[in-house]
């Protein structure tokens, strides 16, 4: 990638993007007038990032460690195997999330509920998903991972015994161990569903405190339309009054 082109991505997905289409031409004309035609028409074909997807770029740009943080914590993912292993890497996942949406969003005034919504998602995909993480610092869209992740691969079942398959009778030592390998399945599926209930806690968890942000929002601006409605009220009281006042004395004048 050319130094014009690296520039150009990096101003273009960490600038607001209201400002990302006329910002793009005068980039593409700047790479055309250095002699880069076909730098100018890379510039060109660079995609305007929703709102949520240019939060999460201009966190990534603005903070190398959060690139870092999401690769060695989807490493540990990838190569946990235990059951108590997984739900503490699931659990440091939620935590981790959590914490870069906090920071991703604290420069956006009141965030509304939905961009909190798909930041957490996006950032939930990029450990989830290489193809993802990869794209961070330039995502045009968000991004939502519906899998359980690589943290969330457990080791396929052990298949049954030959013997078993073609319906013959199982030497004692054969038949505990059919019976071990499907209780292992049994323990394996147990823990997928665990992992997936502590993932739906924690999605639930972040939806109620948007929520009950909004409320107190909401609540705040109700009791200051209230006021507002009731110095109004005392303000057109007053008027009332003097304008009968002032009726009274021309009517008085008038006599």
């Amino acid at each position: 990638m050319s130094d014009l082109l690296a520039d150009a991505e990096a101003e273009l997905y960490t600038a607001d993007p209201d400002e990302f289409t006329g910002r793009r031409a005068e980039l593409a004309a700047s790479a055309r007038d250095a002699g880069e035609p076909a730098v100018a028409r890379q510039i060109t074909g660079l995609r305007k990032p929703t709102r949520s997807a240019w939060v999460v770029n201009r966190l990534v740009r603005s903070d190398p460690e959060v690139r870092s943080r999401i690769d060695a914590l989807a490493a540990d993912l990838r190569e946990a195997t235990d059951g108590s292993r997984i739900r503490e890497l699931t659990a440091a996942r939620a935590r981790l999330v959590d914490e870069l949406t906090r920071a991703a969003l604290r420069e956006v005034p009141a965030p509304p509920a939905a961009l909190r919504e798909e930041v957490t998602a996006t950032l939930d995909a990029a450990i989830a998903d290489p193809e993802v993480a990869a794209r961070l610092g330039t995502l045009v869209r968000a991004a939502q991972y519906a899998g359980f992740g690589p943290g969330l691969t457990f080791a396929a079942p052990a298949p049954a015994p030959a013997a078993a398959a073609k319906g013959k009778t199982l030497a004692p030592e054969e038949a505990a161990a059919e019976r071990e390998a499907r209780r292992q399945d049994q323990i394996m599926e147990a823990e997928r569903g665990l992992v997936q209930a502590d993932q739906d806690v924690q999605a639930a968890a972040a939806a109620e405190r948007d929520l009950e942000d909004a409320v107190r929002r909401l609540e705040a601006d109700l009791a200051d339309a209230r006021q507002r409605l009731a110095e109004a009220r005392r303000q057109s009281y007053r008027a009332e009054s003097r304008q009968q006042r002032a009726a009274r004395e021309l009517s008085r004048l008038r006599e």
